[in-house]
């Protein structure tokens, strides 16, 4: 990990506008507050960018040190998932959502000048197309990436050379994780770009006509996940079927680790000689096992 994504995660781990969830940390904001803090950042200040962890990025959060490493470096990190909320509020943690749809949505909807410059790295000319009109877009800067975008380092720096050389306020990533994250870090890296960056996924299919976003209901429901499957079964079954349900794996590791933690606090409280050496055993057990996830 890069040194200044270290000492970004070290900030997020112990910070008090962070709350620590499973393996990431979610910035303590809904919808609202997300779009005010966007919309509100100087378009002049460096560019910095937003993450919206779902729970496929958790589980692969787990094991993918280049998107650990990413997303230690975001400005902003909203939770995307009402299945993560729900597993926090069960946990007694309180989790805002603010998916990344609906942020985009509104954005669009109350913050996007039509005539101001807008810059896009993804999506396709249909889609490009439909929502320039739908929104009466005068400027847009678009740049379509090849395919393979992780294992194209050139493609990336080219993806942040057309954002340093295009500013806008707000900049739509839309190619996916985690190579959305990895143009994020490219166009930091530079030093030159500025504006917002919004890793955002499918959010300008739904805007542009290409998929259909599930019904408020089913939203609400927690069932989107379900909604998507049924929409685009060929590509959705595995993530949703084989890797989610993962989460609750990470889940029960979680409680389990805080409630070794709770019980060596309770002890740590009445301390004696006798269990001082147990104790601090215990302890260097569990930063290895912290560490290891990390």
């Amino acid at each position: 990990m890069h040194a200044a994504a270290s000492g970004s995660f070290v900030e997020r781990r112990n910070g008090s506008r962070h709350v620590w969830f499973l393996n990431s940390a979610f910035d303590k904001i809904g919808l609202d507050t997300a779009l005010r803090r966007i919309t509100e950042r100087d378009p002049a200040s460096p560019f910095a960018f937003v993450v919206t962890p779902n729970v496929d990025h958790l589980v692969r959060l787990e094991h993918d040190t280049v998107l650990a490493t990413l997303y230690a470096q975001a400005w902003l990190t909203v939770c995307d998932s009402r299945i993560l909320e729900l597993i926090g509020r069960m946990s007694g943690e309180r989790i805002d959502i603010a998916p990344g749809s609906d942020l985009t949505a509104r954005l669009f909807d109350t913050a996007i000048d039509p005539d101001e410059p807008l810059t896009i790295i993804g999506g396709n000319r249909a889609v490009i197309d439909a929502v320039t009109a739908r929104y009466g877009l005068k400027d847009v800067r678009w740049h379509e990436p090849p395919m393979g975008l992780r294992n194209n380092p050139e493609a990336v720096a080219e993806c942040a050379k057309f954002v340093a050389e295009n500013p806008s306020r707000f900049v739509l990533i839309c190619v996916g994780s985690p190579q959305q994250e990895m143009i994020a870090e490219a166009c930091l890296d530079r030093g030159d770009c500025t504006g917002v960056g919004l890793c955002v996924g499918a959010s300008l299919d739904f805007l542009g006509g290409k998929a259909r976003r599930a019904p408020v209901w089913v939203q609400r429901a927690r069932l989107e996940w379900l909604h998507r499957l049924a929409q685009e079964p060929g590509r959705m079954w595995r993530r949703y079927l084989v890797e989610g349900p993962k989460v609750f794996l990470l889940w029960r590791r979680w409680r389990k680790t805080q409630r070794e933690l709770r019980a060596l606090e309770r002890a740590l409280s009445q301390p004696d000689r006798v269990k001082e050496r147990a104790l601090h055993q215990r302890i260097r057990n569990l930063e290895a096992q912290l560490a290891s996830r990390e």
